[in-house]
């Protein structure tokens, strides 16, 4: 791998830090209540079961149409879909860049939320979707008035995802979907949910589970409640299936063959998620490095002691190396056929070593802080708990492990 960055996408970050200073920082600034200390006060409808308060959104609506009128939100789509056929390794790049400066309106990842957006649903339809299916959602799923929900984990089957006891039978020409899915993220807004579930094949086979979209206003789809959850506002539903009747239309991709728009989504998720781990790791480390140089105790600089020292060398030496696989992997994933032809393993290896990394740097980055570094006025406390979640979620660290035992031993073939 060529380790000079290529000069297009140096120039379009560029230009992306240019227009966060010119049109979101102010209105970040504007609305101040939602990235300070209030932050999960503020974006949190508290009445409402704990999801996301509508001031909240409307602002995050906001910030992603300036985005995308000036060309910014759509980089990973296609040129044919509005986008700059931007490419893994970029926004492997970019999400890192936006994570390092920190918490605020330009990044908000416990929304998915960005200036440069993470576009999953559109390429999941434009690879797996019908002509119909991309008639009728493409360009709402680009835009956001069509957003889509993704429901694979049930309550009693979460990484191991092939013993699934949702079932859709067919009845006539229609199927009639019934059970259970569990920390359905974004239902509270979604219009549509790919639901995976068993049409055939026996318990824990990978062969005979396919993917639907069901209209989240259909009268069998039921939401008991939301989770709440470490980091607040919610958007995690328990969600009950009865008797859910679509037609033979909804399925997308190939019936029995779910798992690939499965794996699809998640390994998409996890090269971004791991990316962005190292960018916010790296912003506790440079904020921590600069506490301690102007902190003085016993009348010493906290930086001129090795007790501060150490820990830190540690965690900047693991960001450099972690974020050299993070972008040598997103790049094979570019150059290979398939979007993540021969690295399954190393995206494992990126995104658990990164979850872990973050939630150790923002724990070390309070620690340094002291007193300080405990409260809601630093942002370590909300960088911890939102990152602490994708130890578990999209494959735990335990499942992405295993995957690269499988391979390391040979179980697994490329």
């Amino acid at each position: 791998m060529d380790y000079e960055l290529p000069q297009d996408l140096l120039d379009f970050i560029a230009e992306l830090d240019a227009f966060i200073e010119r049109e979101i920082e102010p209105l970040e600034a504007e609305n101040m209540q939602f990235f300070d200390h209030r932050r999960e006060w503020k974006r949190t409808d508290w009445e409402n079961d704990g999801v996301h308060s509508r001031e909240w959104v409307e602002l995050l609506e906001e910030m992603r149409r300036r985005a995308d009128a000036a060309s910014f939100y759509r980089y990973a789509l296609p040129k044919r879909m509005g986008g700059r056929d931007g490419t893994n390794l970029g926004m492997a790049v970019i999400r890192d860049h936006l994570a390092a400066k920190g918490l605020g309106l330009h990044n908000d990842l416990q929304m998915e939320s960005s200036v440069v957006g993470n576009l999953v649903f559109p390429l999941i339809l434009e690879q797996f979707g019908t002509a119909e299916q991309k008639d009728a959602f493409l360009a709402g799923s680009i835009s956001g008035e069509l957003a889509f929900a993704f429901g694979l984990t049930e309550p009693d089957h979460g990484s191991d995802a092939t013993w699934l006891q949702t079932t859709a039978v067919r009845d006539g020409g229609d199927w009639v979907i019934n059970g259970a899915k569990r920390f359905i993220s974004g239902l509270g807004f979604a219009r549509h949910a790919i639901v995976f579930a068993r049409t055939s094949g026996d318990p824990g086979g990978a062969e005979g589970i396919t993917a639907f979209i069901v209209p989240t206003d259909d009268p069998g789809v039921e939401v008991p409640y939301m989770h709440w959850t470490f980091n607040m506002p919610t958007d995690h539903a328990e969600v009950v299936l009865k008797d859910v009747r679509v037609p033979d239309g909804a399925i997308l991709g190939e019936e029995g063959r779910g798992l690939a728009t499965a794996m699809f989504f998640v390994h998409e998720n996890r090269i971004r998620q791991a990316a962005s781990g190292v960018g916010a790791a790296d912003y506790c480390v440079t904020q921590s490095v600069a506490y301690a140089r102007e902190r003085r105790t016993f009348g010493k600089p906290l930086a001129e002691r090795q007790a501060i020292q150490w820990p830190l060398v540690e965690l900047a030496t693991e960001i450099e190396m972690l974020r050299g696989l993070v972008r040598k992997t997103a790049h094979a994933m570019d150059s290979g056929k398939g979007r993540v032809s021969g690295v399954s393993d190393k995206v494992s290896m990126c995104n658990y070593r990164a979850n872990r990394l973050v939630c150790d740097a923002a724990d070390r980055a309070m620690q340094v802080h002291g007193g300080i570094g405990y409260t809601r006025h630093k942002q370590f406390e909300h960088i911890y708990r939102h990152h602490r979640r994708y130890r578990i979620t999209e494959g735990s660290e335990e499942i992405q492990i295993r995957n690269v035992a499988g391979h390391l031993f040979g179980f697994v073939s490329r």
